[in-house]
């Protein structure tokens, strides 16, 4: 199985996920065709647009909501007020097809993963990814959890909606269990998520208290136009990002209408290449590519008049003038008092051999 996720987070390289959740089945009805085949076109589009990974989500509404339980969603946006009935509409596909997706992103070259919401989805998905996704609902719910931690995989842990001691403890319980890569995801349980609610400098935070993990983002914020929301992230330490996505922004109810599609999608991988180049490196030095404006923008050691050979050099034989091809100014000490070795016209760049 591919491993895109671990493989660029931890070389430092940016990784992004499409979360395609259950999104396909309102795809597949728009474009009338059948549900794995509306799964598949849309993970085509996302290894298209240089997407490093897909994801869904594996449940059954019984073992998920109670029926009686509220939504917590935009209803101007989805108007199903009820979590068990929104999930029941979404909730058809199991092993079978999950393997058959699998199967279909590792034939292409793209990251296969689904975020289990029960024993069972957890216990099926085992063999077919490589990273376990904890959801910000299972924060707390330690023995799902550590369930899953068991499975010795490495653990993408979304932290939505939660306290620094509710994380510490999930932390623990994991570790108790899993030595393997750990990926931290801030993330805000807002659907949608207000740009001025996306709280970005948390990622700082948990970078800080959590120095061991590798830091991520899962956005529910609407796509801006720049990708400005996923650029701030990354360069506040978030290598991994998550975000919903569709092929149809204007599809309504669930999960388009804070989503990504092909095009946002590739205009945020070409920001972050666009942040990549501009970051550069870290080394305090003067660049290569500075090195003829250095010596042309400093200055050097300029004869102020007319020196003739065997003068003793004095200040008042000096000035500071560009280029900075010849003696720096900041060796001044060492020149005054040396002879010229040779008549120096005015208004000439000094050089170590023209004196004695």
């Amino acid at each position: 199985m591919l491993n895109k996720i671990l493989e660029r987070a931890i070389k430092g390289e940016f990784v992004l996920i499409a979360e395609i959740g259950v999104n396909y089945y309102d795809v597949a009805a728009k474009l009338g065709i059948p549900l794995m085949d509306a799964a598949k076109e849309m993970i085509r589009e996302a290894k298209d647009a240089g997407i490093h990974a897909v994801k869904f989500q594996s449940y059954k509404a019984e073992t998920l909501a109670a029926k009686e339980s509220p939504s917590y969603w935009d209803t101007s946006e989805e108007k199903i007020d009820s979590q068990y009935k929104l999930f029941k509409k979404f909730d058809s596909f199991s092993y079978e097809e999950y393997k058959e997706l699998s199967a279909f992103c590792e034939e292409i070259g793209i990251e296969f993963l689904s975020t289990a919401f029960d024993i069972e989805s957890a216990n099926y998905l085992d063999e077919l990814m490589n990273i376990y996704k904890i959801s910000s609902s299972d924060l707390n719910n330690h023995p799902f959890v550590e369930h899953q931690a068991k499975k010795g995989k490495p653990i993408l842990l979304s932290v939505g909606a939660s306290n620094a001691d509710e994380i510490d403890k999930t932390l623990e319980v994991i570790r108790k269990h899993n030595n393997q890569p750990l990926i931290l995801l801030h993330c805000v349980l807002e659907y949608p998520t207000p740009y001025e609610h996306a709280n970005l400098n948390k990622i700082v935070s948990l970078k800080e208290r959590y120095p061991d993990v590798i830091m991520g983002y899962s956005d529910h914020t609407k796509p801006d136009s720049q990708g400005d929301v996923i650029k701030t992230a990354y360069t506040l330490g978030a290598l991994v990002i998550e975000k919903h996505f569709t092929l149809d922004k204007s599809i309504p109810g669930n999960d388009h209408y804070h989503a990504m599609d092909p095009i946002d999608a590739r205009n945020i991988i070409a920001g972050v290449d666009f942040v990549d180049r501009i970051r550069g490196g870290y080394e305090i030095k003067c660049l290569d590519t500075e090195a003829k404006a250095r010596n042309n923008a400093r200055r050097s050691l300029v004869s102020a008049s007319a020196i003739k050979k065997g003068d003793v050099i004095t200040h008042e034989f000096l000035t500071f003038k560009r280029p900075g091809t010849g003696i720096p100014p900041n060796e001044i000490e060492g020149v005054i008092g040396k002879r010229a070795a040779l008549d120096i016209e005015e208004d000439t760049v000094l050089q170590f051999e023209m004196l004695e």
